[in-house]
């Protein structure tokens, strides 16, 4: 739509559409051309600098991305699977479809993952396959042609020929190939067969392509998360002998006699006192929002006691809402605590064991993941408390709630103590690698020195595959190592750019993972959730003075609210000055690019509302509508052991929050992590009302009672979640009176195409988004929740959204409705708006 009146009344269809409604619930055809890139006021291609790379190599100044004399921000999406290689025509089409939508990287994901022709290795996971080398070249070309850049991850899906793994090892041998020497050869030989190739149509090797923006080391992997996830403590040999020699190796550099080690691990202390009453009462079951559990005891199998039966029927927008807890704790300073259980699940689960305040700001002072199987288990974990004395805390069994399903728990005890240095028989040279599952039963001296191994060891990997990148293949472009979480904020920060991952309500496999009919995708609305969904999880990941980047972030599809994802995610990504975001993902698919419907979880190319927004959320980020309040980002500055020892208190993921930043800072200030002399943390005070969170420029405001996202910026005003018919919503100038929807929700926006704010615009481009799904879909339950194997066929179907919208025009305008292309259909009328 384009160009309103003064506060002039139009009516909207749905977004840039101009097909009827003419189906029932309000939803009628809509799908835009695989191949379109056609002129439009929704053709953003001249956003985009031609050809990628033309001022040199993707730089960095002042923590942040620059292309050329001026700063760049990435809005990319991930190819995966057989997508990466296209033929050559179709490869002209994707790309210049791309540039229409302002797209400007494409990172290659899984192209190791599979043998010719859906990857680019032969079965031998060696040899590389011609044909697939030379259309991954034509397509990289052609990107590069439309002001595209490229981001080429090392490694993602491929095992490595030869090895066998383990009865729970790590998929791709995860962690193992950050230490096992063998592995990084590997790496380093992929790595160099691939990055010194020259391209047939640039001319270029990859380490001389200054279209390649990225390189990437390892996607979601990290020796860290791996050991805290417990899948390498039945890790055989030859790997267990490596990492114990390296282990041996490490303490003798740092103790050069035996008495020293001994001395610092020191004796340890025997177990005291039982702190947790045996009543059934005294445990508490705890569940949010849509979550639901049932709790209950019954006869145990583990040791012959009594079972307490953890039962989630529903699973929570977050894996913390169900949760079960025992209170009136009290803690000393500088004690530890020895939790003792048997456990089992009905399919191997994660959940954490946590101590706690039981009370305002309820933090967390100490917590371990731990790894469930279906066979019972024994656990020894030690729990040091991370902050002072406190009389009111609680043990709680959390995160229970990623997913239906049932948990076990046997002869829980909480004791203070219960620690060992050096055990019988060991001695320095001779002492094996901790195992996750009994690393608490060591005194805190040897814990830290594991963990500092631990760290040593997997940075000095990184930073390894970094300087052989760098140096010895002599490439370019910036070298990213994987996303944090996967390894911690400490160890990327040592690389070129800091990366992170998330998805909002992926899908769930109740019973047997991968099931293509057994699964379901919660069916809610991200906008407005009290903790700030997916989005705070990121800005909780920043490194400040590290350029910031997102490779992969997705809504998962049936999701009926999904059209709101890259919305909010560039909305975020302004407000908190990040440099770059990626949709996970655009096409996985093999020679397959005109299917008109909804294909899976991820692919957006033929999603129609996710595809429709993108003009509206690129010109809140990378165009820079929305922007950060004044006053630089909320950082949390720790020193170097405090964070190196915040790892081993809470494991690779461990983020600003810990540190005490609020996850509701993300719609405040832009925040992050850096080390620094001394540890400080200054939070500006919040006014108003604390259930909405808005920016210091009003720019962005996350309101958790109305559960919806408000934007209010020159260029840029809209509402983003729930709705109600008939009310009017106020925003940077912008009147919105939403007409009747089927879900009470929408995405309605109003974007500046031309001029230099909305009073003074040439050209306004309005976007209107709700449900999505395909024609003939059969939804399993009344939630909407799966469709099972069955996505139903072409077109797809879009629900048509009605509203009055008033724009502040000081002259009199036109409007318009478009159709799938971005092309005008028919003049629609536009008159004064009342009030």
């Amino acid at each position: 739509m384009s160009v309103l009146t003064p506060f002039r009344t139009i009516a909207l269809a749905a977004t840039i559409l101009a097909a009827p409604v003419t189906r029932a619930a309000n939803l009628f055809p809509f799908v835009l051309p695989w191949d379109d890139a056609t002129p439009s006021i929704t053709n953003l291609s001249s956003w985009l600098d031609k050809p990628a790379g033309k001022d040199g190599f993707i730089s960095t100044h002042d923590g942040h991305l620059w292309g050329g004399k001026k700063r760049i921000r990435i809005f990319g999406v991930n190819m995966a699977y057989g997508g990466n290689f296209p033929n050559h025509t179709d490869a002209e089409q994707v790309a210049v479809r791309m540039a229409k939508y302002g797209i400007n990287c494409v990172r290659f994901l899984q192209m190791d993952a599979s043998p010719a022709p859906d990857g680019l290795l032969e079965r031998d996971k060696k040899t590389f396959n011609a044909e697939s080398l030379d259309r991954l070249d034509y397509f990289i070309g052609q990107l590069k042609k439309n002001g595209i850049y490229a981001d080429l991850p090392l490694h993602v899906g491929r095992d490595y020929p030869g090895f066998k793994r383990w009865d729970g090892a790590p998929g791709n041998f995860k962690g193992v190939d950050n230490f096992f020497q063998p592995f990084i050869d590997e790496q380093r030989e992929y790595a160099r067969t691939l990055l010194t190739h020259v391209n047939a149509y640039t001319h270029h090797p990859y380490t001389d392509e200054s279209a390649i923006g990225f390189i990437e080391i390892n996607n979601e992997n990290g020796l860290i998360n791996e050991w805290s996830n417990g899948t390498l403590d039945a890790m055989p040999d030859p790997f267990a002998e490596a990492l114990q020699k390296q282990w041996n190796d490490w303490l003798k550099k740092k103790y050069d006699a035996e008495a020293k080690l001994a001395g610092s691990w020191g004796k340890g202390e025997g177990l005291g006192q039982e702190m947790l009453k045996p009543a059934q009462n005294a445990w508490k079951l705890e569940v949010h929002g849509e979550a639901k559990a049932e709790l209950k005891f019954e006869a145990g199998e583990g040791s012959g006691g009594e079972a307490m039966h953890v039962h989630v029927t529903q699973p929570g927008r977050d894996s913390s809402h169900a949760q079960v807890w025992q209170a009136e704790l009290k803690l000393a300073k500088d004690k530890t605590y020895t939790v003792h259980f048997r456990a089992k699940s009905d399919t191997p689960r994660r959940f954490n064991i946590v101590l706690n305040q039981a009370h305002e700001p309820w933090r967390n002072l100490s917590t371990q993941v731990i790894q469930l199987t279906t066979e019972w288990q024994d656990f020894t974990v030690a729990l040091p408390p991370a902050q002072a004395a406190d009389d009111k805390t609680r043990l709680a069994l959390a995160n229970l709630g990623a997913a239906t399903g049932d948990f076990w728990f046997e002869g829980l005890s909480l004791r203070p103590g219960g620690v060992v240095g050096l055990k019988e028989g060991e001695s320095r040279g001779n002492i094996p690698f901790f195992h996750k599952k009994d690393v608490g039963t060591r005194t805190l001296n040897a814990q830290r020195d594991w963990n500092q191994f631990l760290f040593d060891t997997e940075s000095n990997y990184w930073t390894g595959m970094r300087k052989f990148v760098r140096e010895e293949l002599k490439a370019h472009s910036h070298v990213v190592g994987t996303a944090v979480g996967s390894s911690p904020w400490l160890v990327q920060a040592k690389l070129d750019v800091v990366d992170a991952h998330n998805y909002w309500q992926r899908a769930i496999y109740p019973h047997k993972p991968g099931d293509p009919k057994d699964w379901n995708v919660p069916n809610i609305s991200m906008a407005g959730v009290q903790d700030g969904g997916s989005l705070a999880s990121l800005a909780l990941r920043r490194v400040v003075g590290k350029p910031f980047i997102v490779t992969e972030y997705g809504a998962s599809a049936p999701n009926t609210h999904s059209s709101e994802s890259f919305l909010q995610l560039c909305a975020v990504a302004g407000l908190q000055d990040w440099d770059g975001v990626f949709a996970y993902s655009y096409n996985r698919r093999t020679n397959d690019w005109d299917t008109q419907r909804i294909t899976s979880f991820y692919d957006i190319d033929q999603h129609p509302t996710k595809m429709a927004t993108l003009p509206a959320a690129l010109a809140l980020f990378v165009r820079g509508d929305i922007e950060p309040p004044p006053g630089g980002p909320v950082t949390a500055e720790m020193n170097w052991g405090d964070a190196v020892d915040s790892i081993r208190k809470a494991g690779p993921a461990v983020d600003a929050k810990f540190y005490g930043i609020p996850r509701e800072e993300t719609f405040r200030f832009p925040i992050g992590m850096r080390t620094a002399n001394a540890n400080k943390l200054q939070v500006p005070k919040a006014t108003g009302n604390p259930a909405i969170y808005s920016s210091d420029n009003g720019h962005l405001t996350w309101d958790t009672t109305a559960h919806r996202m408000l934007l209010a910026s020159p260029l840029s005003a809209g509402v983003v979640g729930s709705i109600k018919e008939g009310e009017t919503i106020e925003v940077g100038g912008v009147r919105i009176v939403p007409g009747a929807t089927c879900q009470n929700w929408a995405t309605i926006n109003v974007t500046v195409m031309e001029g230099p704010d909305l009073q003074h615009a040439k050209r306004i481009l309005v976007t209107a988004t709700g449900a999505a799904e395909n024609t003939g879909t059969k939804w399993q339950d009344a939630q909407k929740t799966s469709v099972g194997d069955d996505w139903g066929s072409a077109p797809s179907l879009v629900e048509g959204i009605s509203a009055r919208i008033g724009v502040p025009f000081q002259k009199r305008g036109q409007a318009w409705i478009l159709d799938a292309r971005g092309q005008r259909v028919k003049e629609i009328t536009a008159g004064r708006m009342a009030g």
